[in-house]
């Protein structure tokens, strides 16, 4: 289904999408980043907290991280400041990136076993498909808060792919 690469590009990827997020967001105040915006989780700053949130529980389901102490709801004020939120966010930026150096193919066949707080219930997935789907997650929501920092008045960097520095 997918491979080690492109574990390693996703990867790359997020880093350098959120490195972006970071520079267009400091260029709003805190006011405009707690503005609630209509979007699910709220604001840019809840939709951001909401997606450290969403991948620190990832990794704790698949890499070296401590699961998160606040649930699904919670999410959205994970992180109480942008500035707290920053520092976790590279912070994991830079754990994901090590995990996924660090990954061989063999990690990614089998099956996850895993409680989900949000559906109150166990499940059993590929673990590729759990990768995939953390991987799909972070650009989904990092779409909606693109959106909202532009409806902000803030320019955010370009999202493509191809247009990621470096060789992919």
């Amino acid at each position: 289904m997918i491979s080690v690469d492109y574990v390693r590009l996703m990867a790359r990827y997020n880093k350098w999408q959120n490195e972006a997020v970071i520079a267009a967001a400091e260029t709003l105040d805190d006011a405009a980043l707690r503005l609630d915006r209509g979007a699910f989780f709220g604001s840019i700053l809840g939709t951001l907290n909401h997606l450290l949130w969403a991948d620190r529980i990832w990794m704790a389901r698949l890499g070296p991280y401590d699961r998160p102490e606040i649930t699904l709801a919670e999410s959205p004020t994970y992180c109480p400041t942008f500035a707290a939120w920053k520092a976790d966010r590279l912070r994991t930026d830079g754990g994901i990136d090590l995990w996924a150096k660090r990954l061989r193919p063999i990690n990614l066949r089998g099956d996850l076993r895993y409680h989900s707080g949000a559906a109150g219930r166990e499940f059993t997935r590929p673990v590729a498909t759990c990768v995939a789907h953390m991987f799909n997650h972070q650009a989904h929501h990092r779409g909606q808060v693109h959106a909202m920092l532009t409806a902000a008045g803030a320019t955010p960097a370009a999202t493509d792919l191809t247009f990621m520095p470096g060789n992919i």
